[in-house]
This record gives C-alpha cells, sequence and structure tokens, in this order.
C-alpha cells in the first residue's frame, strides 16, 4: 500500500504524488463513491490518500481517503441536490477580486468568505489588475478594502502583469498550501505563471462583448512551487452556490454581523424583518458595510442560487 497526495483530478482519474515524488495515475474503488457528503467527486484535489499499486506500474487504485482537516465546497452545477469538493488540506484560500475586466460582485466575493469561514478555511483578498483602473475603479478598490480591512481580512493589490507588489504576494505563498479562487478572467492562470514561470498555464483574454472571463482550468489542479510551497488552481467560478449552510447558521459566518447579532432582543432574530435587532442598528449607524448586510440577506432569501 502506497501513500500520497492527489494533485490533478479530472473526475474519473486522479494524478497521485508520493512523498518520494513518484507519480501514478489511479482510479477509485466503487465504495468511494458513496461518501456522506453526497458529493460528485469523493476524492479531491489535496486529499491524501492511500492506493494500491497495479502490478508496479504507474497505475493504481485509491482504496482510502485520510482524514481532511478542512475542504472547500460549492454546489454542483448538474445535480443541484449534491456538492462538489474544490479541494482539501488547505492553509489559505486566496480570492482574486476585479473590479473590472470582469466585474467581481459584493455578493460573489461575501458568498465565498461565508462559504470558506464555515469550513475554517483562512482567506486573502487580492485585488488584481489595478494596472489598468482609472480613478473610479481605484476609488471603488479602496472602498472595498476598507470595507474587508474592517473586519480582519488581510487585503492586498497586486498587477499581477506589470509585478506591482509582486515580492509581497510571493511572500504570501511560500511554504502554504493556497487555493487560488474567483471568476473566470481575473487573472489566476497569469499570477501562477509569475510566480512559477515553466508552468506556463494556459490564459485567454476576456470576452470584450460580455466583459467575462473565458474558462482555461478544467480541472482542479494542484502545482508545487519551487521556492516551496503548492498552489491549488480551480476552474472559474461564474457562480458561487452556498451548500451544507442551514440559513438559520449564516449569520455565525460573517464575523461582524454575528458580533452584532449578541445584542439582539430575540436569540432567533433573522436580522431581515424583526423588531429591536442589534444588526439593522449596526448598518444604519454605519459599523456594518450596507454590501455586507445587503449579500447576508440575499444569501439567506436565496441560498440555493449562484451570483456572479
Amino acid at each position: 500500500m502506497e501513500k500520497g497526495v492527489v494533485i490533478k483530478s479530472t473526475g474519473s482519474w486522479y494524478h497521485v504524488r508520493t512523498v518520494a515524488g513518484e507519480l501514478y495515475h489511479c482510479s477509485i474503488k466503487g465504495k468511494l463513491r458513496l461518501d456522506k457528503l453526497k458529493s460528485t467527486n469523493p476524492v479531491a484535489v489535496g486529499d491524501n490518500v492511500e492506493f494500491e499499486v497495479d502490478n508496479h506500474s504507474s497505475t493504481g487504485v485509491i482504496s482510502s481517503v485520510c482524514e481532511r482537516k478542512n475542504y472547500i465546497i460549492r454546489k454542483s452545477t448538474n445535480l443541484s441536490k449534491q456538492t462538489h469538493i474544490l479541494a482539501a488540506n488547505i492553509d489559505q484560500a486566496v480570492l482574486l477580486v476585479t473590479v473590472n475586466y470582469p466585474v467581481t460582485t459584493t455578493v460573489f466575493i461575501d458568498r465565498f468568505l461565508a462559504s470558506a469561514e464555515a469550513f475554517d478555511i483562512p482567506v486573502v483578498i487580492i485585488f488584481n489588475k489595478i494596472d489598468r483602473y482609472d480613478k473610479a475603479h481605484i476609488k471603488r478598490v479602496e472602498e472595498l478594502k476598507s470595507i474587508y480591512q474592517s473586519i480582519e481580512y488581510p487585503v492586498m493589490q497586486l498587477s499581477a502583469k506589470t509585478d506591482q507588489n509582486f515580492d509581497q504576494v510571493m511572500a504570501l505563498f511560500k511554504e502554504r498550501v493556497s487555493l487560488i479562487a474567483g471568476h473566470s478572467g481575473v487573472g489566476k492562470s497569469t499570477l501562477i505563471n509569475r510566480l512559477e514561470p515553466e508552468l506556463n498555464l494556459k490564459t485567454r483574454e476576456i470576452s470584450s462583448a460580455h466583459q467575462t472571463g473565458k474558462h482555461t482550468t478544467t480541472f482542479a489542479e494542484m502545482h508545487p512551487f519551487s521556492f516551496g510551497g503548492y498552489v491549488i488552481d480551480t476552474p472559474g467560478i461564474r457562480g458561487f452556490g452556498l451548500a451544507m449552510i442551514e440559513k438559520e447558521e449564516l449569520n455565525y459566518y460573517f464575523r461582524e454581523i454575528f458580533k452584532a447579532s449578541l445584542g439582539c432582543r430575540f436569540h432567533n432574530c433573522t436580522h431581515i424583518h424583526e423588531p429591536h435587532c442589534a444588526v439593522k442598528e449596526a448598518v444604519k449607524e454605519g459599523y456594518i458595510a450596507e454590501s455586507r448586510y445587503n449579500s447576508y440577506i440575499n444569501i439567506f432569501l436565496n441560498k440555493d442560487e449562484k451570483y456572479r
């Protein structure tokens, strides 16, 4: 029996790297498909697995998945009652955001943050493509930075093309297993190529007509950095649907809303229509950003929908 980490998933086959650096092309035993998460992929990139080598060749069969320290999921795009595990055993998630080329909405940002919060994954927000922004775009970046820094999310700015602030971003990835997420077109593959040029991941320009990205990453994959650490590249997420979070729990994963909710009159307050709501009062007084509160309401009322 061999042990290794899954570095690539294609849906039915998995590339597994052992501690010694050997690579195996593995399938999974049928029983693993019946996992309790009801996910479309019981084995995910980042999983530590045990597998049996097939006649000492470079192929094998995964027989078990070790306990995960964390994972991040989204609703399956095809099966609404199932989930899709994006990656497991992550040290941090790096959310790449653009205020234009294409636009990343605050609802999308807040959905991702809530999901990561629920699964205990630290998030760093990076505003990319700052070399392309005019004064109005820069002002918008500063507004968003202020909102997320005020609730203690690390925020950085970057131009992956011109290397502005590149050294600080590179230090962020060193010796960590990092997941890069964001809409298609925000520059995930470009950033990874700047960090590790030999990877030469495919990049494509965004659609000029719709200002949306074209998918260049088809499957999640873990890449090693020569300076230490790994990065998990994920397919561009056009819509991020929360999964495994009940409406009644949602306020736990909005840091400032949960803090304010301790002052609500009713213990089961939804912070939407009840009187004497400390959360609504905090919004009115400016302690909670309106965009965050609006995201909370949108998610609460339409939790199973997907937002751009």
